[in-house]
């Protein structure tokens, strides 16, 4: 379910990954991104979104 929240709404699915600072700090940029360059830079901020939470679950199978 956070992979399709990442689609929609990367920072949001960041700072439910567990990356509170990260996700706070991705909003305005994210935002501001998305009206200067027209969507764009979207896919950019789902990967990032992508990464941490495989590396979320990735440590969570570890421990």
């Amino acid at each position: 379910m956070n992979y399709l929240l990442a689609i929609l709404l990367p920072p949001l699915s960041i700072f439910l990954a567990g990356r509170l600072i990260l996700g706070i700090l991705i909003a305005p940029v994210w935002i501001l991104a998305l009206f200067f360059s027209g969507g764009l830079t979207h896919p950019m901020f789902v990967l990032l979104a992508w990464f941490i939470i495989f590396e979320r679950r990735q440590a969570a199978q570890r421990d």
